[in-house]
């Protein structure tokens, strides 16, 4: 199975043969999420973004005071950057309270990828079929830079009380954060274990999720990510072409019982990821 790091190379020669103004191409640049930044890398739009991503599911307005607490940042520099995105209307202000919330700009941004993944396209009718047959929650994530980010769902019945929405972000000690991880390389593994979340999975999780990829081409949650909740999880590269997923099937473990998640459906999530991947 392919790794998570996809490696660019040089670009072609531009403007080759005759022409005397022909050029070698600038080389692309390598970005592996989880590396140490590089000169390139923009520290103002980096604290803006970490500003936004303190909005999560559930999460309606914030203050300065709680930005800079979850950001840590200092309160002058958070001051900057809520005007600035509240100006080009990622946030909302209000002034009743001096809180803020998302803003329309945001949900553009959000919706926007959403239309544009093929995969998700493609997989939604598999996803749906999945559901219903085992009766749990089935989810297509991928990796944002800091946790795995769900960019659909489906619920496979009115009794799960883990209902969890498009956008939703788990830590990497969840089914599908330790799919991704048992899949990248071990450089980028390491990296990923030393930024956000990462104490949480322990050297016999991940020793665990490696063996059960390398033997079952799935990992597993059993009951240790929340108690009475199984899962299994598949990495794959897309057929599309546009990156790296993890699918997931989990529920309550009377729906799901471990049995039946390590044979029937983890079984039927290596057949769907395979019709997603390249052959």
């Amino acid at each position: 199975m392919q790794t998570f790091s996809g490696k660019v190379g040089t670009s072609p020669v531009a403007g080759s043969g005759n022409n005397p103004e022909a050029r070698p191409a600038r080389r692309k640049r390598q970005i592996v999420q989880g590396a140490e930044p590089t000169a390139d890398f923009v520290e103002a739009l980096a604290r803006g973004l970490r500003v936004l991503r303190c909005f999560e599911p559930g999460v309606k307005s914030l203050g300065n005071m709680e930005l800079a607490q979850l950001t840590g940042l200092p309160k002058s520099t958070i001051s900057r950057i809520v005007y600035t995105l509240a100006q080009e209307g990622y946030l909302r202000y209000h002034a009743e309270t001096g809180r803020y919330s998302p803003g329309y700009g945001v949900l553009a941004l959000g919706f926007g990828l959403l239309a544009s993944l093929e995969v998700r396209q493609l997989a939604r009718p598999l996803m749906e079929e999945l559901a219903h047959e085992t009766g749990g929650a089935v989810a297509l994530g991928a990796f944002d830079g800091h946790a795995m980010t769900y960019v659909d769902a489906i619920h496979g019945s009115s009794a799960l009380y883990l209902r969890l929405p498009v956008g939703h972000r788990l830590g990497p000690d969840s089914a599908m954060g330790r799919a991704y991880l048992a899949a990248v390389t071990p450089a980028e593994r390491v990296a990923l274990l030393a930024g956000p979340g990462g104490d949480m999975v322990t050297p016999a999780m991940l020793e665990r999720a490696c063996a059960d990829l390398e033997a079952a081409g799935c990992c597993f949650a059993i009951g240790d990510w929340q108690e009475g909740i199984n899962a299994v999880a598949a990495p794959f590269t897309t057929i599309t072409g546009e990156g790296y997923f993890v699918m997931s099937c989990g529920g309550p473990a009377s729906v799901l019982p471990e049995k039946r998640l390590r044979t029937e459906v983890a079984d039927k999530l290596r057949q769907i990821v395979g019709k997603l991947s390249p052959r």
